[in-house]
């Protein structure tokens, strides 16, 4: 009998194509957390109340939420790469928008374009990381993760550096690293196949008929729900500048 054994394929020895995404993924994350410690300092230079400030999560995230339940059937029809780079340049755009807008209104509103451009890449990604990966499914999905937690975990710290100079620091910032990203995408990912069947527009609500997904889904609403709501919630208390509240 052999004593050899085959070794699993590291997940990081993937083609660029893999490393283009994933590192457009941490930014999309980022995105996320990125405004949390310039809220204070939105709420004092626009002259807006903690209520409306927060709006620019909830903007941010209910677009998003939405959005993705039509990712699917939009890429089956234009295409994975297609509709990556296509949010990828409305975050870009939006971002920027925001970095300018003069009021608290237009950065929600921008921040909702930011949401549907959001929910266009991250809906996208994970299937076009596990199209393109070669260390097979498990690795694919560990390089996904690694980037979603990354991404969380810089973009309060990012934010609170750039907040730090000025509210419309994070903005830019954001637009800036999703333009490399989007020129990172457009180089090295390739053209995947559309599958020979469109997905129906309504196929994600037809899955939650299946018990344990929709238990999660439950859950995943909950966790959500709760953690952006300290999340959005935190910063006014705790009275400090936005580096501090980055950290």
């Amino acid at each position: 009998m052999s004593a050899s054994h085959g070794k699993a394929a590291s997940p990081f020895k993937q083609p660029k194509a893999v490393w283009a995404v994933a590192f457009a993924c941490v930014i999309s994350f980022m995105g996320i957390g990125l405004v949390d410690p310039i809220l204070p300092a939105l709420a004092e230079n626009l002259h807006a109340s903690p209520s409306q400030v927060s709006l620019l999560f909830s903007s941010y995230l209910i677009v998003t939420a939405v959005a993705m339940l039509f990712v699917g059937w939009i890429s089956s029809r234009i295409g994975a790469k297609r509709t990556l780079v296509v949010g990828l340049v409305v975050i870009v755009v939006f971002a920027a928008l925001a970095g300018t807008a003069g009021s608290v209104d237009g950065i929600v509103g921008m921040r909702a374009g930011w949401g549907l451009g959001n929910a266009m890449f991250i809906a996208t990604s994970l299937a076009v990381i596990v199209a393109s990966a070669s260390g097979g499914f498990g690795g694919a999905i560990i390089l996904y993760e690694a980037a979603l937690g990354l991404g969380i975990a810089v973009g309060p710290l990012l934010g609170g550096e750039l907040g730090g100079i000025s509210w419309r620091g994070p903005f830019f910032g954001v637009a800036v690293l999703m333009a490399i990203a989007l020129v990172a995408t457009l180089a090295f990912v390739p053209s995947l196949p559309k599958p020979k069947r469109p997905t129906s527009p309504i196929a994600p609500l037809k899955a939650l008929r299946h018990r344990g997904l929709l238990t999660m889904g439950i859950m995943a609403l909950l966790y959500n729900w709760g953690f952006f709501t300290m999340l959005g919630y935190a910063p006014y208390p705790m009275k400090l500048d936005a580096h501090e509240l980055g950290l």
